[in-house]
């Protein structure tokens, strides 16, 4: 892995120095940010992951999620993470769907909010959480840094009510983006329907309109999209960091090569990795991207479709936009929280 300094420490010694006050940027170190990682995947792992991180969420918390497409099976399921969720005291929040699966499946779109909240409540997030769809009533406008696409964000309008985020995503493949990670939780993910169609056009479109949805002015220019996606996630992060602050969390399991949004994805070739943290989303997705890159092709484990769904869609220069514009940072170590 290129870049990549691997140090084995125990959980114990990494929460030593933990601060609780205010997140702050974090400064890069000249090895580039800190990744941590545990092969397990559990309600146990995942709370100790996330105080590997020594950034105590504060205030009023949201856990952004994918709360997953109706008949899709590999969103992160609740049981997963309810312990961190309780932990935190947080809200699982997600926004609205820009598209509908089609006349036969109206019953698993998330593209209105009474169809999203039937999903959210079959898919069991309700028997543990407060649930929020940040876009249900109202959407506001935030700064971006990088406007060559984009001129500001338009997010889900109850993302106001937050002081901290937990961008709690699942790393899988995805039809447009090539891969869905941290980066694109915090775009796609935060955004608006309006928002959504804003970001997916490069600025062309600042409103939904259904008649064009998937036409050339929808998703005509891909890099754009991606620096578009790229930059309303600086946005998001920025609007948080302002605030109490926020993290990073990727979970690598049920990573088909397409996304939750997708209402009938690829079967599973890919064995389930693990948990990545971090508090930088760029070198998180970069990471993960790596870890895929390395995976040897065996009769349980074969990353050739994923990897393929990323080149397609140059997926990756997203990341390569997202350094470029001072979000984060590609090079990384990591450090893994396994006691050996």
């Amino acid at each position: 892995m290129k870049n990549v300094t691997f140090i084995f420490l125990a959980a114990a010694m990494m929460m030593v120095g933990c601060k609780s006050q205010k997140q702050e940027t974090p400064a890069v170190e000249p090895e580039g940010a800190t990744v941590y990682l545990t092969r397990e995947i559990s309600p146990e792992a995942l709370v100790k992951i996330y105080k590997a991180l020594c950034v105590e969420a504060k205030g009023r918390v949201a856990v952004k999620i994918s709360t997953g497409e109706g008949s899709n099976p590999n969103f992160l399921k609740p049981e997963l993470i309810k312990d961190l969720v309780l932990l935190v005291d947080g809200t699982i929040v997600e926004c609205n769907t820009a598209y509908s699966s089609g006349p036969n499946d109206l019953k698993d779109d998330r593209n209105t909010s009474k169809n999203h909240w039937e999903v959210i409540r079959r898919h069991g997030f309700l028997d543990y959480f407060p649930v929020d769809i940040m876009d249900e009533y109202d959407e506001m406008r935030i700064p971006v840094k990088d406007q060559s696409h984009i001129k500001y964000d338009i997010v889900g309008g109850h993302m106001a009510n937050y002081d901290f985020m937990i961008a709690l995503n699942h790393f899988k493949g995805h039809p447009m983006g090539g891969y869905g990670g941290a980066l694109k939780n915090l775009s796609i993910g935060c955004a608006s329907q309006n928002g959504k169609a804003y970001i997916h056009s490069a600025g062309k479109m600042e409103k939904l309109d259904m008649e064009k949805l998937w036409t050339p002015e929808f998703i005509g220019d891909q890099d754009g999209f991606l620096e578009s996606m790229a930059a309303a996630a600086q946005g998001v992060v920025n609007y948080f960091q302002k605030k109490q602050g926020i993290i990073y969390i990727s979970v690598m399991n049920n990573m088909s090569i397409d996304c939750d949004c997708v209402d009938h994805p690829a079967p599973v070739k890919l064995e389930d990795y693990g948990i990545l943290a971090s508090t930088d989303p760029v070198a998180l997705d970069q990471a993960c991207v790596d870890i895929i890159n390395q995976q040897k092709v065996t009769a349980t484990n074969d990353p050739t479709d994923l990897l393929s769904r990323i080149d397609q869609q140059h997926g990756t220069h997203t990341i390569d936009w997202a350094e470029k514009i001072g979000l984060g940072t590609k090079k990384y170590r990591i450090v893994s929280i396994d006691e050996k």
